[in-house]
């Protein structure tokens, strides 16, 4: 092997051993089913009400109405604005660069095998300098609710600009 398929080796039992420890979803439709994919055969989409240079693999679960693991993929140059989750959040990074800001909280630089683990409610943004893929594990539906400098809910079409939305769309 080498040394990059060690280490991609390594994150991925990171992941296995983060799902055992019970900071990922608790319960997804799919439990009883085995599931196995084939990196090259993922499909990555857009996510709703998320900056353009986002994109998601699902893993397991149905983000839209419970529990769920994906594979999150911010571009390069990608920022997502202060925001925060009704769920529960296990961010593992995969590969890339870049940087998870907390509100009340030290900041985690994008490294492989780096590691967050977000309660409910808690605000964050994050950037990366070179594409990330980062596993995201969430133990309830996907929403996302953006906030202004002093903390306070603002709509998605204030913070995501239809400039910035079209750069991720193709004419």
């Amino acid at each position: 092997m080498t040394m990059r398929s060690n280490r991609m080796c390594t994150v991925i039992m990171f992941v296995a051993l983060a799902a055992v420890g019970g900071a990922v979803p608790t319960h997804a439709e799919d439990t009883e089913q085995m599931v196995t994919l084939n990196p090259q055969t993922l499909k990555f989409t857009q996510i709703p009400d998320m900056p353009a240079c986002a994109s998601a693999a699902i893993l397991r679960g149905n983000p839209r109405y419970g529990p769920a693991w994906v594979l999150l993929k911010l571009a390069s140059g990608c920022q997502v604005p202060w925001h925060w989750h009704s769920a529960n959040e296990t961010l593992v990074v995969i590969s890339g660069r870049g940087a998870l800001s907390m509100k009340d909280g030290p900041p985690l630089q994008f490294l492989p095998g780096a590691y967050a683990s977000l309660p409910s409610h808690h605000q964050h943004q994050a950037n990366c300098s070179r594409t990330c893929v980062l596993f995201n594990g969430a133990d309830a539906a996907f929403d996302i609710h953006y906030v202004d400098a002093r903390g306070e809910e603002i709509p998605a079409d204030q913070v995501l600009k239809p400039s910035a939305r079209a750069k991720g769309e193709k004419k």
